[in-house]
């Protein structure tokens, strides 16, 4: 194979693999937990966008509660939406994998 060719293709897949991660901060997620009671909002670059919690969630006397259903909503929201950007990847890399380039 052709090394300028294939120097060629790796710039491409490279500029590729920029704009697919600026486009993935522009994606976002929306986890809803303590049925419904705290919002969390992610991005596909694993950035928690904003938390919304209602005023009846929060008692005093039960801070453990809210503790744990927030850092449950963080961090279901952060998974979905390292699961966009590894599918978003995925479909430039191809067979490769995100793996395979060390992402």
């Amino acid at each position: 194979m052709n090394l300028n060719k294939l120097m060629k293709q790796a710039q491409k897949m490279q500029e590729k693999m920029a704009q697919a991660q600026a486009d993935l901060a522009e994606k976002t997620v929306e986890v809803q937990a303590a049925r419904g009671k705290i919002t969390v909002v992610a991005n596909g670059a694993g950035d928690v966008i904003s938390i919304k919690i209602a005023k009846e969630i929060v008692d005093p006397e039960d801070l453990e509660f809210l503790e744990d259903a927030l850092l449950s909503g963080v961090k279901q929201a952060i998974e979905q939406g390292k699961a966009i950007a590894t599918s978003e990847m995925s479909k430039i890399t191809g067979r490769m994998g995100v793996a395979g380039l060390g992402l």
